[in-house]
Parts: structure tokens; C-alpha cells; sequence
């Protein structure tokens, strides 16, 4: 499966979306995962702390990065009349290896992407109020090759 994220290109056996303690997840995480759900050929499963989604063909993936893509864009048009809140979001990359090419669970090499959202309020007269918040309970691993 060939994975583009944004010009970065690489060939996966495949990618899994996670959902991390649905309870305590924030409602921007359930609709990224809900965009997902209904691809072709995804295999759900479900845990009680849990949820994930598998996914193996390239033409799914083109279609989640754009499912996730409307979701943040809806989500950032929110701000534009709220108090003159801007927002923006940003993937950040993580990887987890050791020098054998193995993660801290002793499984084969991969890579995560995760979520940062940015707010910044204020206007003219105020001093500009930013944060940034990490998306914890919504991750992306694209698995590394199969031996």
C-alpha cells in the first residue's frame, strides 16, 4: 500500500487508526475516527480501553486523509466567528525504534501521526492568547515493512 501524506511518500503493509479510551476522548476525536469508519474494506475492532481500525489498500488511505481533512476544516471554520479565534492543526511525526529496528514492545518498527490543534484568540487591542493541544486519544500508526 503506497501511503502520501502530503508529498512525504512511502510504502506500507498498511495502517491502523486508533481511538484511545473512547470515554475520556474529546468530541473532534470521535468525528475523526467516525470519518473513517465506513471506509472500504476496513476491519474494526473493539476493545473496552479501545478501538481500531485496520486498513491495506491505498485507495482507503487517500480517502481518510481527506475524510480528516473536512473534519479539521469544519473544525477550524468553527473559530472564524468566535471572538476572533484562529485555528490551525498541524500532523506530528513519531517514531519509535531501537538499534535493531524494534519499538518498545519489542514489535517491528513503525511510525505515528498524531494530531497538534492550535488556537490563538485576541484581537487589536488585546495581547494575542495562544495554546496548543495535543490530540492523545486519537493516533495513526503506519506500519514498517514485513520481514
Amino acid at each position: 500500500m503506497l501511503v502520501d501524506l502530503f508529498g512525504l511518500t512511502m510504502e506500507t503493509p498498511g495502517v491502523t487508526f486508533y481511538l484511545w479510551s473512547p470515554w475520556r476522548c474529546a468530541a473532534l476525536e470521535h468525528k475523526l475516527f467516525e470519518s473513517v469508519v465506513k471506509l472500504p474494506h476496513a476491519k474494526l475492532e473493539k476493545e473496552p480501553d479501545e478501538v481500531r481500525l485496520h486498513i491495506t489498500e491505498t485507495k482507503s488511505w487517500k480517502q481518510a486523509l481527506q475524510n480528516f481533512s473536512r473534519v479539521l476544516k469544519g473544525w477550524q471554520e468553527e473559530g472564524v466567528d468566535a471572538n476572533n479565534e484562529k485555528r490551525a492543526w498541524r500532523w506530528l511525526l513519531e517514531g519509535d525504534v531501537d538499534a535493531n529496528g524494534y519499538d518498545h514492545k519489542g514489535e517491528k518498527s513503525a511510525f505515528w501521526l498524531f494530531l497538534r490543534l492550535s488556537m490563538d484568540r485576541g484581537g487589536p487591542v488585546e495581547e494575542e492568547k495562544g495554546e496548543d493541544l495535543d490530540m492523545n486519544g486519537f493516533g495513526v500508526c503506519v506500519w514498517g515493512a514485513e520481514e
